[in-house]
């Protein structure tokens, strides 16, 4: 269940961590999307760039909430949870991304991700104190760097 404290989404589930982030997401303002994190959380994207404290991942958040994922719908899918303790979770969650605009303005066609957050029970609610997110490739096994960076697949089809 998500609750609201001066305008910050709260969670008390870990669970409901994912649809916070996407609600956060959809207002658009990066700050809301930092107020989810830890003030000293870490957060690596998917093309691993580590921001590295809240300050940092609200602002990255909010350029490219106001840029390229500016007209995006972020929807979450597949959730799982695993408790470590009553204050502590790991929480894995499918989302599909649509609607990201193209360095050439046009649109882009859907992205699948998987995020997945470690969790930690403040006061407040849950908040993360890392999380990654890693694109989905169907079909392919790994990355494959050979003058650029390309994912491939080394099973026999």
């Amino acid at each position: 269940m998500e609750r609201r404290r001066d305008a910050v989404l709260t969670v008390s589930e870990p669970a409901d961590f994912p649809k916070a982030f996407a609600k956060a997401w959809h207002s658009r303002d990066g700050a809301r999307i930092g107020a989810l994190f830890a003030e000293d959380a870490d957060f690596v994207n998917v093309t691993g760039l580590w921001w590295r404290n809240r300050a940092a991942i609200s602002k990255a958040h909010d350029y490219a909430l106001k840029s390229f994922f500016s007209d995006t719908i972020l929807e979450p899918g597949v959730t799982t949870t695993r408790q470590l303790g009553p204050d502590h979770a790991v929480v894995h969650c499918r989302f599909r991304l649509s609607g990201q605009t193209a360095p050439d303005g046009s649109l882009a066609q859907d992205r699948r991700t998987i995020l997945s957050f470690v969790l930690h029970r403040t006061p407040e609610g849950w908040l993360a104190v890392a999380a990654q997110n890693t694109d989905v490739i169907p079909g392919k096994e790994t990355h494959l760097n050979a003058g650029g960076l390309t994912a491939v697949d080394y099973r026999d089809t």
